[in-house]
């Protein structure tokens, strides 16, 4: 066959055609690559909060590590579900569950760290998975009123049912009420950012839907220095949803599906061994 070459290809085609391509490049959901670095970045700050918080004792002088770098995995568990309920997954309802069956693993390793007060507290999984539980709540109903099958004031009842849920639910979980609704607001404002269009208009309107995941990001810790390393954290994965993202490439070590699974649950594990063996030494931190 003759081969024909690729500028005549392109100047053969179609108006139509070439509308029809940009139009899929545009539906196109961004690049993933940076969930990949994600991942990694997560549960090694996560590891590190924990083993900093409970393991090292005070005497090392590594309490800065839970007021910074402990201050990045939360947002950026919560961004990486946000992103996937949003881009990557047919069934985010079904993406959930998976989170919460890894929360169920990792509820008793969990409850074996030491605590101030003995309070139940559901572990961070819980509260990913019920955040985006309620973002498909809330998306469902936003459906059903654009499909017709919902009024605006029906949609608005629906959505406002949901509100006890969280209430009740952000007492028991880490991160509490702030906590769940980072992955909706997250949800909402990626989907803005990642079909802005060019004028000045649509451009404000992708930047202000911003401000409220950067507010709630700031509600949840106390101390200036944490506060920045999470607002931070969020910031830089909306940047990521605005167009960033397609600049990152895919590393050359990606994570195994099974140890990301099982890391949290284990490490939790692994923590309570450590904690029994010194305990056992007279060495408790």
């Amino acid at each position: 066959m003759k081969n024909t070459p690729a500028s005549a290809t392109t100047a053969s085609a179609t108006p139509a055609t070439r509308s029809a391509s940009a139009s899929q490049q545009d539906t196109a959901p961004p690049s993933s690559h940076w969930t990949a670095w994600g991942q990694w970045l997560a549960l090694l700050t996560m590891t590190a909060d924990h083993l900093s918080r409970y393991v090292v004792p005070d005497a090392a002088g590594l309490g800065w590590i839970e007021s910074t770098l402990g201050r990045v995995a939360f947002p950026l568990f919560a961004a990486m579900v946000a992103w996937h309920g949003l881009f990557n997954t047919r069934n985010p309802a079904r993406y959930a569950r998976r989170i919460l069956v890894i929360g169920l693993a990792a509820q008793i390793p969990f409850m074996l760290m030491p605590r101030e007060t003995d309070t139940f507290v559901l572990n961070v999984c819980f509260t990913l998975a019920g955040g985006l539980f309620w973002a498909v709540w809330l998306k469902d109903s936003a459906s059903g009123y654009r499909d017709g099958a919902l009024s605006a004031a029906g949609a608005m009842a629906v959505a406002a049912a949901s509100l006890p849920a969280w209430y009740l639910l952000g007492q028991w979980v880490e991160y509490g009420h702030v906590g769940l609704m980072i992955i909706p607001l997250a949800m909402l404002a990626m989907q803005v950012l990642s079909q802005r269009g060019d004028s000045a208009i649509q451009r404000l309107v992708a930047g202000l839907s911003a401000l409220p995941v950067l507010v709630m990001a700031a509600q949840m810790n106390h101390t200036e220095l944490a506060k920045a390393f999470t607002v931070a954290t969020c910031g830089i994965t909306l940047v990521l949803a605005a167009g960033a993202a397609r600049h990152i490439p895919r590393p050359a070590l990606i994570m195994p599906r099974r140890l990301w699974l099982a890391w949290y649950p284990a490490h939790f594990l692994v923590i309570a061994a450590l904690l029994w063996a010194l305990s056992l030494s007279g060495h408790a931190p």
